[in-house]
């Protein structure tokens, strides 16, 4: 019961020191409809507890606020009705003041229920809720970045907070033979249930790379006009170049002839010898195919992984996002986490300096959308044998 309860604790707090460097006014704003206001995370992570556990185990918990369920619901048909993701920047009430009171409410009845016998069912909730805060804990840099990012200011988030480590080995291959080679979670320890199930693959070969692609080598694709040459992109991918007019990864920006990105530190030059970062899966591809290579499979990545060094940067692979063989949704709420998303959306793999601690393994499968560059993303190379 201490354990769980301390684990709680823990997480929570990480959650709101990710947001003390903020302003009131950086709590509140949306730019695009995939950025979420910080606010918003704060108060969908403490929704979650409070319907999923409070609501379902504390016979005598009373919620907070009424409408708060129609607010910070995320996706969760099941769950009830929901605001709309574009609108959630619309919410200057309620306040941040209300929103951290919410969480306090919340967190003094979670540590009431705690104290008392934790079943089975109410451990898997838990534990749910656990890593789906440490995903909003990923989240929340990644939407603070944007905020700050486009302000024309370029406030720095955190002086001292550096996202660009430079991989200072010689660059190799890792090779995988040809075989088949056992692809999922197996095992103690929480995995999501887009890991399962533990099953078989076929590989044909292939040799991934040691090192990232780092952001000299793709400014040579974009002096080489890559994002001009129509050969390398997929169809969608240069409609979405020309709807965007976007020519460089995102938060770089070319000042008196030389690149520059913002970072969560301010604005700086471009450090050519770090892996490059905020790429979309388009751009990925598109890179690899100038660099006359491909980028590698999930499942090519997951056996390799244990031979090369990754965390730096999620990494995206050339694997659609689907289930594996035997897959089957949880009952529920709970069946919608992942399931659902389970079309038009690319694999990644890894972690990156964003992910929290404890949250990451090979087997994990992160997905979005191919034109999205927010995250922390990443590229390493393959080739066929």
């Amino acid at each position: 019961m201490e354990n769980y309860l301390n684990r709680y604790q823990e997480i929570r707090k990480t959650t709101e020191s990710l947001c003390e460097p903020l302003a009131t006014e950086d709590y509140v704003a949306q730019p695009i409809s995939d950025v979420s206001p910080p606010k918003w995370h704060l108060a969908h992570t403490t929704w979650f507890f409070e319907t999923f556990l409070l609501k379902e185990f504390s016979k005598d918990y009373r919620e907070f606020h009424p409408q708060f369920a129609f607010l910070f619901n995320s996706y969760y048909v099941s769950a009830g009705e929901r605001m709309l993701r574009p609108n959630r920047g619309n919410m200057t009430r309620p306040t941040v003041e209300e929103i951290y009171q919410y969480r306090k409410y919340v967190d003094v009845a979670v540590g009431e229920l705690l104290s008392h016998i934790i079943t089975d069912e109410m451990k898997n909730i838990l534990e749910i809720g656990f890593n789906h805060e440490q995903q909003h804990q990923e989240l929340l840099f990644y939407d603070i970045k944007y905020i700050l990012g486009h302000n024309p200011l370029f406030p720095a988030y955190d002086k001292d907070f550096e996202e660009y480590f430079t991989e200072d080995w010689e660059h190799d291959w890792v090779q995988i033979n040809k075989g088949n080679y056992k692809i999922g979670f197996e095992g103690k320890g929480f995995s999501f249930d887009n890991e399962h199930n533990y099953h078989e693959v076929h590989l044909e070969g292939a040799k991934i790379s040691n090192r990232l692609v780092t952001n000299g080598e793709y400014a040579e694709f974009i002096e080489a006009k890559g994002y001009e040459k129509h050969e390398y992109w997929h169809s969608d991918a240069r409609a979405w170049l020309e709807e965007t007019e976007i020519s460089a990864p995102l938060y770089w920006h070319k000042i008196e002839g030389n690149w520059h990105y913002y970072t969560l530190a301010g604005l700086k030059p471009i450090n050519k010898d770090a892996p490059l970062m905020h790429i979309s899966f388009y751009e990925a591809y598109a890179f690899a195919e100038w660099k006359g290579m491909r980028l590698p499979t999930e499942f090519e990545w997951e056996t390799a992984a244990n031979l090369f060094d990754w965390g730096k940067r999620w990494e995206h692979t050339g694997s659609a996002y689907l289930p594996y063989p035997g897959y089957t949704k949880p009952a529920g709420a709970i069946g919608e986490y992942n399931g659902k998303f389970m079309v038009n959306q690319m694999v990644m793999r890894g972690s990156s300096r964003a992910t929290s601690s404890n949250h990451s393994r090979k087997t994990y499968r992160n997905f979005f959308h191919p034109h999205l560059q927010w995250h922390f993303s990443g590229i390493r190379l393959a080739k066929d044998l």
